[in-house]
């Protein structure tokens, strides 16, 4: 493809990146397509008064492994990956955020009751059920709440594997989300909205196979007709998420680092101030050639980097 990898040059303004595809669902390697063909379990928990989604793969009484997706996702972004590591023998969920994908949406948000969320997620799910406490992998803003749950709940994970997640140093004006001033837009039709997906922060993807999936899983029928979001626009202005730079020091279970190494998010100051504040003998390392949304760029090599630090954990 000719298209350039870097961030800065994506225009807001432009189709989104499957726009040219006119709603055509391009066909994805091999190992893609068997992963989406193994159909989880779809399970719902509810958490202080919101259903949450819960996927499952693999077989209960095995290790387990959570899968925590980013702010704007859903729990559909691991589904090509989640058969990968239940094929190594693994019990492996993935769930929704409140707010985001199949799950309910709340009057406010709080680190505790998302955290609240991962623990139900993992009862229900059976991810407890396994010889070990499971391990978690949660990216972007997920990895936020990770390194939340590392520190307030570190006795119920084995480990945490946050990605792409950039914690500041204390009083650092850190990028948000833009505050929202207006509903998510209603798209006439299904292929329009698709038309107009994008990633955020704003990237150019090869892999338009994996993008069209989650960009399907991101758009519900809007009530009154149409087509609209799978997500709570305003999330962030009901969001009390406080400060996570002393989070990651006070980590009570094993943490790993994993970022893109062209990750706008992730720039050499902020990889320093984790590393030194990480707990000692923390692994942290790049995944070559990827942006912020690593799985998406380099999903094999980003399995291989979880399998690699699981083996390690197991020895």
């Amino acid at each position: 493809m000719t298209e350039t990898h870097d961030p800065l040059s994506v225009d807001a303004r432009a189709p989104g990146l499957l726009a040219h595809l006119g709603g055509a669902r391009p066909l994805g390697p091999a190992w893609f397509e068997r992963g989406l063909a193994a159909t989880p379990e779809r399970l719902s928990v509810t958490v202080e008064g919101a259903a949450i989604e819960v996927l499952a793969w693999g077989e209960r009484g095995r290790p387990g492994l959570l899968l925590l997706h980013g702010n704007g996702a859903h729990a559909g972004w691991w589904a090509p990956l989640a058969p990968l590591f239940a094929a190594d023998g693994m019990r492996v969920a993935a769930m929704s955020w409140s707010g985001i994908g199949g799950s309910d949406w709340r009057a406010a948000y709080h680190p505790a009751v998302f955290a609240a969320e991962m623990l139900a997620a993992c009862d229900a799910a059976g991810l407890n059920e396994g010889p070990v406490k499971p391990v978690a992998v949660a990216h972007s803003f997920g990895g936020f709440l990770g390194v939340y749950a590392a520190a307030r709940h570190g006795d119920r994970f084995s480990a945490m594997i946050v990605v792409d997640s950039p914690i500041e140093p204390p009083g650092a004006a850190g990028d948000r989300p833009p505050t929202r001033t207006r509903p998510n837009r209603v798209y006439a039709t299904f292929d329009e909205a698709l038309a107009r997906f994008r990633l955020a922060p704003a990237q150019l993807c090869e892999n338009l196979w994996y993008v069209d999936h989650i960009a399907r899983g991101s758009i519900r029928p809007a009530e009154g007709g149409g087509f609209t979001w799978r997500f709570d626009p305003f999330v962030f202005q009901r969001l009390e998420l406080g400060d996570p730079s002393p989070l990651l020091q006070r980590a009570s279970c094993p943490v790993a680092l994993v970022w893109g190494d062209r990750s706008a998010l992730m720039p050499p100051a902020t990889v320093a101030y984790m590393r030194a504040t990480a707990p000692p003998g923390t692994p942290a390392f790049a995944i070559p050639d990827a942006d912020h949304h690593l799985m998406l760029d380099q999903p094999l090599p980003f399995v291989a980097a979880i399998r690699g630090l699981l083996a390690g954990w197991r020895r």
